[in-house]
Order: structure tokens, then C-alpha cells, then sequence
């Protein structure tokens, strides 16, 4: 298990934890939501962040178009 805020060792999952934070949790007030509702609102978010937010390190694709991309590509051909 690595220490959190490590970023020179897991650098991928502390950007992407940024990223939820400074776009879904600060932007959203949790007080008197109910599990349910924020549930609700984290299947929103994610659907979001993998089909409509393009990602830089993915050269400005949403990763859903990304894997497309990959899926196309890697694809066997017919002879």
C-alpha cells in the first residue's frame, strides 16, 4: 500500500483523485444528501468523465473515444 499524496510514486491515481476532487466534490454541497442521491450524482460525474470531459494525456480524446481507438486499431483484419 502506498502513503497517500504520493505522487512520485502513483502519479496517475493522485491526478485523477485531483481531478474528482476540484470537479465534482468542491463544486457540490453533501449536507444533506442521502447515499442514494450521491450515488445518483457519482454515476453523473463518471459518466461525464469517461464520455464527454476530454483528457490531455490522452491527447485531448474523452476516454471513451480513446478506447474506440485502441479497439480499432488492434482490431484482426479480414484477409
Amino acid at each position: 500500500m502506498l502513503p497517500p499524496r504520493s505522487p512520485k510514486l502513483n502519479g496517475a491515481v493522485e491526478r485523477a483523485q485531483r481531478t474528482h476532487t476540484e470537479e465534482f466534490y468542491e463544486l457540490r454541497s453533501f449536507d444533506t444528501w442521502t447515499v442514494a442521491g450521491l450515488n445518483r450524482e457519482a454515476r453523473a460525474w463518471e459518466r461525464v468523465y469517461n464520455t464527454v470531459r476530454p483528457h490531455q494525456a490522452l491527447g485531448y480524446l474523452t476516454p471513451l473515444q480513446f478506447l474506440r481507438g485502441l479497439i480499432a486499431t488492434s482490431a484482426p483484419r479480414a484477409p
